[in-house]
């Protein structure tokens, strides 16, 4: 063939521009009754993009600057725990949620100029990992031998703030680290703070008979049995659910 035949593109779904059959029966692009069709196809994935001209933009650091509030000194709220103060910010530690900081800072049983709370019940390492994760929405460093105990604080600490999306991040750490050695205290924890998730990987977990015969064995099944007295039904219904369907 002596030349190119070239269809120039359209805007709109379709295409209009047509040769003639005579036209075409009389040209050199016609051989053997066959001729060829090249299509030439441009995918821009990035919609309407000038050429040496790219934009790029960062993800949010929206985080970054809310956590440098931690280390400010214009702070309006002090909390003492376990005989260490920390301070925070009012406005900062609500988050938009319906949390006990609310009730604690904002109810209507306190005085709009308190700025001193006093939290029972709970570790000062434990408070400091969760006031890091509301300024910061990240856990901070821990030893790699305290992060199963830190996870298991940390999930109660979430649900008694109501702190969804920390106390699934602690459900999700306390799932990668269930063995034999955790999980009496997992199950037991899942179980107390309505984790069906994480409470389901324990039971999935004793269905490989070693780990079974190892729990059974352990002191962690008494344990189970005591905090947790549906555990042994439970259990059975796991393992041979086929005896437990309904007719």
């Amino acid at each position: 063939m002596t030349g190119d035949l070239v269809f120039t593109s359209c805007s709109f779904a379709g295409f209009n521009q047509f040769i003639e059959r005579k036209v075409l029966e009389e040209s050199p692009y016609l051989k053997d009754d066959c001729f060829s069709v090249r299509c030439d196809i441009t995918v821009n994935s990035h919609g309407n993009t000038h050429a040496g001209h790219l934009i790029t933009v960062p993800p949010s650091d929206m985080h970054c600057h809310i956590g440098g509030l931690l280390s400010s000194q214009r702070v309006d709220v002090t909390f003492e725990v376990d005989g260490e103060t920390f301070s925070a910010h009012r406005l900062v530690l609500p988050r938009g949620t319906v949390s006990v900081f609310k009730v604690e800072l904002f109810g209507p049983m306190k005085e709009n100029s308190m700025s001193h709370v006093q939290i029972d019940d709970m570790e000062a390492s434990v408070f400091k990992a969760m006031l890091h994760f509301i300024y910061n929405d990240t856990l901070p460093e821990v030893d790699r031998d305290d992060t199963t105990a830190m996870a298991q604080h940390l999930l109660v600490a979430a649900d008694r703030y109501r702190l969804e999306r920390l106390k699934l991040i602690c459900e999700d750490k306390l799932w990668y680290n269930i063995n034999t050695s955790t999980l009496a205290t997992t199950l037991a924890l899942a179980e107390q703070q309505g984790c069906q998730g994480l409470k389901e990987a324990c039971f999935e977990f004793l269905k490989t008979t070693t780990n079974l015969k190892a729990i059974l064995e352990s002191d962690g099944f008494q344990h189970l049995k005591s905090c947790f007295p549906s555990f042994p039904m439970e259990l059975f219904a796991q393992l041979f659910p086929s005896l437990f369907i309904e007719t």
